[in-house]
């Protein structure tokens, strides 16, 4: 670890001081006094009491002035190289929030879960191992929101998929608009390596453009689509006869394996959570990992430091001088008894 400073120039402010002696001094008007025997004593002994605290204040506010140019340089304190392995990956992940994702369908250890929950804790644990990867997350209703853009960032991204809630973004589900989203903010980054997972459990009900459409130009900007169909296409429900088995959503399967054909993806079914976290596996092993890796060193700020220690300075300062008023004007009102 060493020292450095982020803006050195500001040294050249150190002799800024010195040009008050250039200045032109301003004439002094003698106040009117009170003229009374042994004067020449008085002024003595006020001397020879000031002279050094004078030479005190005079070091400190030097030194006050040093350290605050030193903490005006921002001086820093840089760590250790930490080298970061990178994928290369820019992935962004576009979940449905729409109405039917509450239906509770799923299973996790034998506990009946509506779907957002199953994605949430499967994708949890995927998000989790993408270290090294560009994260975006796009939750998508009648309309398509992008909740993080790409970043490394990971416990954000998994944060704010957490907090998503079944409606938030209406309840309908504009799988089109979605994919246009993804393509938006993945189109400046490397072609090779640009990939959006997409989680539906319906069909396109709501948005501006067209999935198919949406898919044909995802095709030609090199992005990667992975559909997931998401349910079991039926649950359990109770019923004054008993438990019986009723269909749930209409997830539109072709339209999403055509979205998948057409980027070169794949499309998968997860009907259980078992199943979901199998096609995640799978998903390492289609887009491997590259051996890059980034470095970066680690930066702490030391600034405040000195610019604190100049602030004390500066109340001691004050605080001697006006010590020193009240002790001259104690001994210049002072006069002996005839």
């Amino acid at each position: 670890m060493n020292i450095e400073f982020a803006w050195p120039w500001l040294f050249a402010a150190l002799p800024l001081p010195l040009l008050a002696l250039l200045l032109p001094r301003v004439p002094r008007v003698a106040p009117a006094t009170l003229r009374f025997p042994f004067y020449a004593a008085l002024r003595d002994n006020l001397q020879t009491h000031s002279s050094q605290p004078s030479r005190l204040r005079l070091a400190l506010a030097i030194t006050a002035w040093l350290l605050l140019v030193l903490a005006a340089a921002r001086p820093q304190l840089i760590g250790e190289s930490v080298h970061l392995p990178i994928s290369g990956r820019s992935l962004m992940l576009a979940v449905d929030i729409s109405g039917s994702m509450q239906n509770e369908d799923m299973q996790i250890r034998g506990r009946q879960l509506n779907r957002l929950t199953a994605v949430k804790a499967v994708a949890s644990d995927f998000i989790e191992q993408r270290k090294g990867d560009r994260l975006g997350l796009i939750l998508f209703g009648d309309e398509a929101y992008l909740q993080t853009p790409l970043t490394f960032d990971r416990a954000t991204v998994r944060t704010l998929l957490e907090e998503a809630q079944v409606g938030l973004a209406g309840k309908q589900t504009a799988i089109g608009d979605a994919i246009g989203l993804a393509i938006k903010h993945l189109r400046k980054e490397p072609a090779s390596n640009r990939m959006l997972i997409l989680l539906t459990d319906g069909t396109n009900t709501a948005g501006n453009v067209d999935p198919l459409k949406a898919a044909d130009l995802a095709a030609r900007e090199g992005v990667r689509i992975y559909t997931i169909g998401i349910g079991s296409g039926e649950m359990q429900v109770q019923t004054p006869f008993g438990l019986r088995r009723m269909a749930t959503g209409d997830l539109d399967e072709a339209s999403l394996r055509v979205i998948a054909e057409k980027t070169d993806g794949r499309y998968f079914r997860a009907r259980d959570t078992a199943q979901l976290a199998q096609i995640y596996d799978l998903l390492d092993r289609i887009e491997p990992l590259s051996e890059d890796q980034q470095s970066w060193r680690p930066v702490n700020e030391l600034y405040f430091w000195p610019l604190g220690t100049a602030l004390l300075l500066s109340v001691l300062i004050a605080l001697a001088t006006a010590y020193r008023g009240r002790i001259t004007t104690a001994l210049s009102t002072e006069a002996p008894h005839a």
